[in-house]
């Protein structure tokens, strides 16, 4: 096949790992492709925590408006960080096989959680549903890439920094002091990688829907659903993540205050035939248990 596929990507260690993963897959199909990195506004700006840079998809724009203008052909996220409403012009053609969905918290050596512990993180949710577990402990920002946020915690008087363990093992980074956060609901589409292209570029499109991970794709969809709904992106504490249990779908969901004290929580089994819109359902049933009231104080505080 002649036509190269020019594939999108940031230039962190990370989103470059990713990129190269779906070019070693589509090169094993017999496409020719090559890798074009771009620097996006997420990453120019480490100084202000990602909820107070105003912008939705602030990882992905620079891809976007890249691929609109002809410079790239398809384009490779960390899913969670893509809006739940795409470009107009660009659609998902694929969700790769999701790696863990799980948060952990690396440490400093030994935790005692009964004490006045500093943990660090630059996500809302994260923040929150810490806050809601550990109201005596204090919360910090942390910024940048995965390696650059792991020498932030070495270089600190924290006792911890919570990351995506997905993350940290793609680019072989996971540290041996670290614990597994079982009970975090994580980011909606957290470990999962998808590729977007044109939509009116059916090459791209035939190419690229080969890599499409089916549960993957079916899980992501109704956790971004969820999201979709609620109306949160980077906005507001908002946990989502479903998995195949005995071929019917265990969902979790949650929906925070800014300091976690209130917490609006939903956790269903939905079976095969009522996958159509039961991430919305799921969160309407939230917003109708006190998530309407509870989003409005967030974005009068913003």
């Amino acid at each position: 096949m002649s036509k190269v596929i020019r594939i999108g990507t940031r230039d962190s260690k990370l989103a470059l790992w990713q990129a190269n993963l779906v070019k070693s897959k589509l090169d094993n199909l017999g496409y020719n492709t090559e890798l074009i990195a771009v620097k996006s506004t997420g990453d120019l700006d480490l100084t202000k925590p990602l909820y107070e840079l105003g912008i939705t998809g602030i990882f992905t724009k620079t891809l976007d408006i890249a691929m609109l203008n002809g410079t790239i052909d398809i384009a490779v996220h960390s899913m969670k960080d893509v809006p739940t409403l795409l470009p107009e012009g660009i659609v998902q053609t694929a969700v790769l096989e999701r790696a863990s969905a799980q948060d952990i918290l690396v440490t400093r050596g030994e935790l005692d959680e009964s004490k006045n512990c500093t943990i660090a993180t630059g996500s809302l949710r994260r923040k929150a549903q810490w806050l809601s577990r550990y109201p005596h402990h204090n919360v910090v920002g942390l910024r940048g890439n995965v390696n650059s946020r792991l020498k932030k915690l070495a270089d600190s008087d924290w006792q911890g920094a919570i990351f995506a363990r997905a993350g940290l093992e793609r680019i072989d980074i996971l540290p041996p002091d670290f614990i597994p956060l079982d009970w975090m609901i994580p980011a909606p589409a957290q470990g999962a990688m998808v590729v977007v292209a044109l939509r009116d570029d059916d090459f791209m499109i035939e190419a690229t829907k080969q890599l499409n991970h089916y549960i993957s794709a079916i899980c992501t969809r109704l956790e971004r659903e969820f999201l979709q709904v609620l109306e949160g992106g980077c906005t507001a504490p908002i946990g989502a993540h479903a998995e195949i249990i005995n071929k019917d779908i265990l969902f979790k969901g949650v929906l925070l205050s800014l300091d976690g004290q209130t917490k609006l929580e939903i956790e269903k089994i939905i079976i095969p035939d009522h996958l159509e819109s039961a991430g919305r359902t799921m969160a309407l049933e939230i917003l109708d248990n006190g998530g309407k009231e509870l989003m409005k104080l967030i974005k009068e505080s913003q």
